[in-house]
């Protein structure tokens, strides 16, 4: 199964945000499995990295998300995905309509966000962590 990780899915896991950490981390850990492949896109690595810089510096910063993409794989955000978002009447926030189509170009059946809200006009599956992590794992 591949499945796309929201932004705040990552900030939760890079500065041990309780209690969505525990689920968001188990969820994570899931990349290393055989039958599991986890993406992000480069906009959600850079607002990650955005909340770990703030609470742990630039350096450790860089270094949480070294880690988290020896793990995970980043799925492409090109133009093609921007003018989908535009053209998609449907998506109100740019960012999330992004990211959407980062996950559909890779392939992923499912995205784990906190906010669920902001991806109504999905046609895939869209979940919180605590509903993946109790239906996939």
């Amino acid at each position: 199964m591949k499945t796309f990780l929201d932004a705040n899915v990552l900030v939760a896991v890079l500065n041990k945000e309780y209690p969505l950490f525990s689920y968001a981390s188990r969820i994570l850990s899931a990349a290393d499995k055989k039958d599991f492949q986890v993406f992000t896109s480069p906009i959600c690595l850079a607002i990650a990295f955005y909340f770990a810089e703030k609470k742990s510096g630039a350096t450790m910063a860089g270094k949480k998300i070294a880690l988290l993409i020896s793990h995970i794989k980043v799925a492409p955000t090109n133009k093609e995905a921007v003018l989908k978002t535009i053209s998609n009447k449907r998506i109100i926030d740019f960012e999330d309509g992004l990211e959407y189509y980062s996950a559909i170009e890779a392939g992923c059946q499912t995205i784990v966000t906190q906010d669920q809200g902001d991806f109504h006009f999905s046609e895939i599956d869209v979940f919180n962590c605590r509903e993946f992590m109790e239906r996939y794992l």
